[in-house]
């Protein structure tokens, strides 16, 4: 276990109402990777309530330490508390690198504290390496995923980067692991707020989320008109998965901007995916090719989906999809 010292990785551990999101632990995971590069220590910063059991958590799935910031205050995401507490740490310890996930929380801090400790962010990276000056690479997409561009932040530090949730794999949890636990004491007061928290409603999502479905049904720009994309929603919905899609029926407003996967959308690890009108360009491939088995329809048997397909039908989405429909209701049913 490396002690921790002014070259350690850090990143921040986000948690929600007493639980690490899988984000946090697939940053924790590449983070592991880029401190073993960089043969130094890797830390986690966890703020939040009554959430020492989460520590010792951090430790298992590969922090060697954990700042820990437990205050009455933290409950909740605030972000005047949160980035003034994690920019004094920061001045205090000078970490090489900061990885925070691309959440809503992760978006909204980051820059905040890359402000306040005067450093570059990358955000919204696909990847993270290092380079042989110990300089930590950053991949972004560009130009509608057309382009990967590669970031360095050669002269500040901490080097800052957000990094999209999907892309990063958790390590297998080892109870066994050992780390240290930091308890830092804060001086936390209500009046010092210019945001006051009245109230916290809990939005139930409408649908699935791609990032935690088994299984997806993805429709490209093939499926032809809004009417067909209700075939894609028909099959999500009998075999209890997501949809998913593909840049063009987003443009089309046929899909949601959160059902996009692909370089400049999400990463996505199903067991099951079904790809239905899907060319197979490259921006979208990247997204889904850690998926255990993928299922492509498409009436071009040359498509570049097909390369990368575990099973591949050659046909007309139109014709497919209704009969798939029918005999998966059929076996739901018996």
């Amino acid at each position: 276990m490396k002690s921790d010292n002014k070259e350690d990785v850090w990143i921040f551990a986000e948690q929600r109402s007493g639980r690490l999101p899988n984000s946090t632990l697939e940053i924790l995971g590449g983070g592991r990777q880029i401190a073993e590069k960089l043969d130094t220590g890797l830390a986690a910063v966890l703020l939040g309530h009554r959430v020492e059991p989460l520590a010792k958590e951090l430790v298992a799935y590969g922090a060697d330490n954990v700042y820990l910031i437990d205050n009455g205050l933290l409950s909740f995401y605030r972000s005047e508390f949160y980035a003034g507490i994690l920019s004094d740490l920061i001045r205090k310890h000078h970490p090489a690198v900061l990885v925070l996930s691309a959440t809503e929380v992760g978006m909204d801090l980051a820059p905040r504290l890359a402000a306040r400790v005067k450093t570059g962010l990358t955000a919204d990276c696909v990847r993270l390496d290092v380079d042989e000056n110990h300089r930590l690479l950053q991949v972004v997409p560009a130009f509608g995923g057309n382009v990967m561009a590669t970031i360095v932040c050669p002269e500040c530090r901490p080097q800052m980067a957000t990094v999209r949730p999907g892309v990063m794999r958790a390590l297998k949890r080892d109870n066994d692991r050992q780390g240290t636990v930091r308890l830092i004491d804060v001086d936390l007061r209500e009046q010092d707020l210019r945001v006051r928290i009245l109230d916290f409603v809990t939005d139930r999502p409408k649908a699935l989320s791609i990032e935690d479905a088994d299984t997806i049904v993805a429709g490209g720009y093939g499926v032809g008109s809004a009417e067909s994309w209700k075939l894609i929603e028909s099959l999500a919905e009998v075999l209890g998965g997501a949809v998913g899609s593909t840049r063009p029926p987003v443009d089309e407003k046929w899909a949601l901007e959160e059902q996009m996967i692909g370089q400049s959308g999400k990463t996505v690890r199903p067991k099951l995916y079904i790809g239905a009108g899907i060319s197979g360009e490259l921006q979208h491939i990247v997204g889904i090719r850690d998926s255990k088995v993928i299922v492509a329809i498409n009436k071009n048997r040359n498509a570049q989906i097909f390369k990368v397909a575990d099973i591949g039908i050659v046909g007309d989405l139109r014709d497919i999809l209704p009969l798939l429909i029918s005999e998966i209701g059929k076996l739901s049913c018996s």
